[in-house]
């Protein structure tokens, strides 16, 4: 059954600030959306921002080379030495995009990932690993595992960017703490299935404002008249239907846009990709990706 995300029904409808998942099902169900559970995240912290202070690489003799890190993780949960001075933490990372300079997501001794995965300090490689700098797939954002998450390369502003100091709660950045509202959906009701759905209905719940999506698109679409020249117009479409109703066609009508000079290697960007988790879909590319959301 579909999941509820109050971030992205905030797109389409007004809500209340503060507004809980809780009271959010009892606004649904008064119009017959059925709460079916309400699943709260399956992470434990401690998991926060970390800056990568060095980063030596470490041939292994099975080939592979390995980086061991100190990792800045904020006075509250940097190691203490022998002296009692707070120095950055020691992190074995075997992702190949790790580097000196980097702000990471780490995930520290006593956190919890999904799978019932437990952090603690571990003697690997030679050294004393305590901590982990996480992928997307170890946090449940996606399935890329191909490295570590770089926060620099992940939709933040250059200011917002900037503004990540060591420490920082990774979970409430990423919105890793948040629940979603799963909803019982009726055969007759296959309209909320979609967010736009679900917004009207909370608009009649409650008499929150609401922005009808394809209405707000259709005034943002431009206006055109014909075709610009040397558009390509080598797409044809058939639209057969050989038992029509009454003399009525089926299909009466296709609708499609051709794109062109977009790069397909090019990646979903960050927001939509972790919408599309959340909901429980997979992200496989910008263009398939963009129409879904």
């Amino acid at each position: 059954m579909p999941m509820v995300d109050i971030d992205w029904l905030k797109d389409h409808v007004e809500v209340p600030e503060g507004l809980t998942y809780e009271q959010l099902a009892k606004d649904l169900v008064k119009v017959g959306l059925e709460e079916e559970e309400i699943h709260t995240s399956q992470l434990v912290g401690p998991i926060v921002v970390g800056y990568v202070v060095d980063a030596t690489p470490e041939p292994q003799k099975n080939g592979k080379i390995i980086n061991w890190c100190h990792v800045d993780v904020g006075d509250e949960y940097n190691e203490t030495d022998e002296n009692g001075n707070k120095v950055p933490r020691g992190i074995i990372c075997g992702a190949p995009n790790m580097a000196a300079g980097e702000k990471v997501v780490v995930t520290l001794p006593g956190a919890v990932l999904p799978g019932d995965f437990k952090i603690e300090p571990r003697k690997t490689y030679g050294h004393i690993s305590n901590g982990m700098c996480a992928s997307e797939r170890e946090l449940g954002l996606g399935d890329n595992h191909d490295g570590i998450i770089l926060l620099r390369k992940y939709g933040f502003t250059p200011e917002e960017y900037e503004a990540l100091k060591p420490g920082d709660d990774a979970m409430h950045l990423l919105h890793l703490d948040e629940p979603l509202l799963e909803i019982n959906i009726t055969p007759d009701r296959g309209y909320a299935f979609s967010y736009r759905g679900v917004a009207r209905e909370y608009h009649h719940s409650t008499g929150a404002a609401y922005v009808d999506p394809a209405v707000a698109l259709n005034g943002k679409a431009p206006v055109t008249q014909g075709l610009p020249e040397g558009t390509k117009t080598d797409i044809e479409v058939i639209v057969e239907d050989n038992n029509p109703i009454h003399g009525v066609i089926g299909c009466d009508r296709y609708y499609a846009r051709a794109v062109h000079g977009f790069d397909p290697a090019s990646h979903t960007p960050n927001w939509m990709r972790r919408r599309l988790t959340r909901a429980g879909m997979r992200s496989i590319s910008w263009l398939w990706t963009s129409p879904t959301t």
